[in-house]
């Protein structure tokens, strides 16, 4: 028997089966992390992504629920895992942008540790306040604060998160005195926002629209760029005065930063189709959230990039630390 023969095609076997195995990817079952409880906003969306990815890959995908520490034990658990694809992780923007700025010491690294392959809907805010709050507009809020300094009150979903860093910048841009209240959820600061405990909330459209739509609420501008079709009568918050005033929220799709190119471009692939088809759009808009187009891995960088900076100044600007 010609051994060096031998030796040489089994060394070949090992050259080529990791290549092998990433072009018949996937072949067994796939897990989602989400870092938040079932039934919230978050895992809605992971969800809907998660049935798209099965029926695309011909894979099952399984959502695991991971709650907990601001979503970092969901991010610890994506981060460490093994990277071959078959552990992927629904993310959003609080994990990547705030959480990093606001605690020292982080069990992950979003730019080390991960790579975003899709941003599936980024959520502009509703400014809303509750109906005793004599206003109707932007400039009525502000001057009406003015009049009362210290006296009125906004909620947020927790101290550092999305909802609490937005009134923060609008109390910077339109130099208003107003008191922070947190919450442990954006469900109980909603609550004593109805009851009139407090008298604004920036909130995400997803749980701000029903309250606004049921006349609980009054809504005096959106963040996006231009007015939502939900509520076509309410200005965005630069026709209200206040162009820089660019807030949203995010979710994507992460892999960890180890994954084979091959299986991340099939992965990326997958969540590009998703981010095309007019079906799946159809059932995100349904729940809530606007689809967004498919975006490069250089222009999901740029955008993450981006939205870092700007709440880097203000976490700056108001020294916050969570450690």
């Amino acid at each position: 028997m010609n051994w060096r023969a031998v030796t040489a095609f089994a060394f070949g076997l090992v050259a080529i089966a990791p290549q092998g195995q990433a072009a018949e990817y996937p072949t067994r079952t796939i897990k989602l992390i989400v870092p938040y409880a079932a039934g919230g906003p978050t895992d809605v969306l992971g969800r809907l992504v998660g049935d798209y990815l099965g029926r695309d890959l011909k894979q099952t995908v399984v959502v695991e629920n991971k709650a907990g520490a601001q979503g970092a034990i969901g991010a610890e658990a994506a981060a460490r895992s093994e990277p071959d694809g078959y552990t992927l992780f629904f993310t959003a923007a609080s994990l990547f942008v705030l959480n990093p700025q606001l605690y020292k010491k982080l069990p992950y690294d979003p730019v080390k540790d991960f790579r975003v392959l899709a941003v599936i809907t980024d959520l502009p805010m509703l400014m809303e306040v509750h109906l005793s709050v004599p206003v109707k507009t932007v400039a009525e809020f502000v001057a009406y604060a003015k009049q009362n300094p210290g006296k009125l009150n906004f909620g947020s979903a927790g101290t550092g998160g999305t909802t609490h860093l937005a009134g923060e910048m609008f109390k910077q841009m339109a130099g208003v005195d107003m008191m922070h209240i947190a919450y442990k959820g954006a469900g109980p600061a909603l609550t004593d926002l109805l009851s009139g405990n407090i008298q604004l909330m920036f909130d995400t459209l997803g749980t701000a629209l029903p309250p606004v739509k049921a006349g609980l609420l009054r809504p005096l501008a959106v963040s996006s760029a231009q007015r939502i079709a939900e509520l076509p009568d309410v200005p965005t918050m630069a026709e209200s005065g206040y162009p820089d005033y660019a807030v949203s929220v995010w979710y994507g799709v992460a892999t960890p930063s180890k994954v084979p190119e091959d299986v991340v471009q099939k992965i990326k692939a997958s969540l590009d189709k998703a981010l095309n088809d007019d079906v799946f759009r159809a059932s995100l808009d349904k729940s809530g959230f606007a689809p967004l187009r498919p975006k490069s891995l250089a222009e999901i960088d740029k955008f993450i990039a981006t939205d870092r900076a700007l709440w880097g100044g203000v976490i700056k600007s108001l020294n916050i630390s969570l450690d």
